[in-house]
């Protein structure tokens, strides 16, 4: 069910890492081979894998210009915006729309439009309010002591770019947004982040980066479908999937004072139009990634290795394949579902890990269940939906996107086994640094949202087996 999809956090892995891993893996010669005497197909060695976290590619090189003679396809050849990061003539082409489902009790990949956003919903802030209130990192040597290997000239940033506002409020740093009605005059599309306010090193919020939203934000029915976009996904959904449902709900009501904009008194999902946000590397913005992009390969038609959260994508990255559910001798289970985990123990609670994304009756999009799991760490866990059964075209969620893409005019087998749930979002790695079972533990300090071990076979245990070294750097 996967498609090929500041000094903050990026997602990005530049196209040369992409060459290297997939490139060793399939034309290796076995090293028994190679000590008689035969000849490696690939003189590689060495395999290094850097992920960044959370943008994407037009969130960090919607402006960006490459040298003479090469192209880009962002914001700005699209003439979707212009090089000081206004609207471009073709701005229309990334409006976002709202959307109404109150009718379905199902999930919609698709859903019947309502109307243009007039402005966009604020985009809310996030982040510490103050650096070092927040994160207990108040000196230089508070950096360097919890980071390692940054240049120095790096660490200052470490100290600087609190939000200096209270939590999930319009963020008033960035131009057209109020701390009064209308909190935003932003057009109904892409809007530059920095400015006179917002300078590069500041902490912007975190846009929703789950499975289902991501599914459902761009919009995809294969009767859109041209030859210039043969997909048919209109990715014109991203701001009302972040305001009606957001990034996770862990299976709780919709508030009664739920709101799709920011008004005092009201809850929200806590985003608002984050997800359009964009830096301006043409004004100096990003200079360090710019300059690898300028450096080095880069594939702007590359976008994430799965539609889905951190999880998905790091274990899509270093198996090439999606891992599932499965008891300790590696046998296909259930996850958790409505069913009390830990019992005995502080976490203990009432867990569904498996992804709901239909309607809560009455809603326009508030999803049954959906989230990274709540509670644990000494406190009763609850929700968790993060496995779905991509077998089973009953399963929530499921059906709108294998009918998708047996639409299409080439289509797209999902290649799930029958009775497999796949993980598609964010869970704690199975294994502690030691090496240790993090699955088995139920240690206070410990989470039930936690994958168990697996014996699916990995990028990595193809490499060694052919003594090539290879390390990942993934931030989370």
């Amino acid at each position: 069910m996967t498609l090929p999809k500041s000094v903050q956090v990026i997602r990005m892995i530049l196209a040369a890492m992409a060459i290297l891993q997939f490139g060793v893996v399939g034309p290796l010669v076995p090293s028994a081979q190679a000590e008689e005497g035969g000849k490696r197909q690939t003189p590689i060695k060495h395999v290094i894998v850097i992920v960044g976290e959370n943008r994407t590619f037009d969130h960090i090189f919607a402006t960006y210009k490459p040298k003479e003679g090469q192209s880009v396809d962002n914001l700005l050849s699209k003439e979707i915006i212009t090089e000081d990061g206004t609207p471009g003539s073709h701005y229309e082409r990334a409006h976002q729309h709202a959307a109404d489902v109150t009718k379905s009790s199902t999930f919609v990949l698709s859903p019947k439009k309502k109307s243009l956003f007039g402005f966009l919903p604020a985009p809310l802030n996030g982040g510490p309010t103050d650096v070092c209130a927040n994160n207990g990192i108040c000196t230089l040597a508070d950096a360097t002591s919890s980071e390692n290997g940054l240049a120095d000239s790096y660490y200052p940033f470490m100290l600087t770019g609190g939000t200096g506002l209270s939590g999930k409020v319009p963020d008033t740093r960035i131009d057209g947004v109020r701390g009064t009605p209308p909190y935003s005059t932003l057009p109904p599309g892409p809007f530059q982040l920095t400015g006179a306010n917002f300078p590069y090193d500041s902490y912007a919020a975190s846009p929703v980066h789950r499975f289902y939203q991501m599914w459902q934000q761009e919009d995809c029915d294969a009767s859109h479908a041209t030859e210039r976009n043969p997909s048919g996904c209109l990715a014109d959904l991203f701001t009302w999937t972040e305001v009606t449902v957001g990034s996770n709900n862990n299976g709780r009501p919709q508030p009664a004072n739920f709101s799709t904009d920011y008004a005092p008194g009201k809850s929200t999902t806590g985003e608002g139009a984050t997800a359009m946000g964009f830096y301006n590397m043409l004004k100096g913005d990003a200079p360090y990634t710019k300059f690898l992009a300028d450096h080095y390969a880069m594939s702007d038609n590359y976008h994430q290795p799965a539609m889905g959260g951190t999880g998905l994508d790091s274990i899509i990255l270093f198996f090439g394949d999606a891992i599932w559910f499965s008891d300790q001798n590696g046998h296909p289970k259930t996850p958790p579902h409505n069913e009390l985990v830990w019992a005995g123990t502080p976490n203990a609670g009432v867990v569904d890990e498996v992804e709901n994304p239909n309607p809560q009756p009455g809603t326009n999009n508030f999803w049954i269940q959906d989230g990274y799991g709540g509670g644990g760490f000494g406190s009763p866990a609850f929700g968790g939906g993060s496995y779905s059964n991509c077998s089973d075209p009953s399963q929530p969620g499921v059906g709108p996107i294998l009918k998708y893409l047996a639409s299409l005019p080439r289509p797209i087998n999902p290649n799930c086994e029958e009775g497999h749930y796949y993980l598609l979002n964010n869970y704690n790695p199975g294994y502690f640094g030691n090496g240790a079972d993090a699955y088995a533990d139920h240690f206070v300090f410990n989470t039930p949202f936690t994958i168990p071990g697996t014996t699916q076979r990995s990028i990595g245990d193809v490499l060694l087996e052919n003594h090539v070294s290879w390390k990942g750097y993934n931030d989370q």
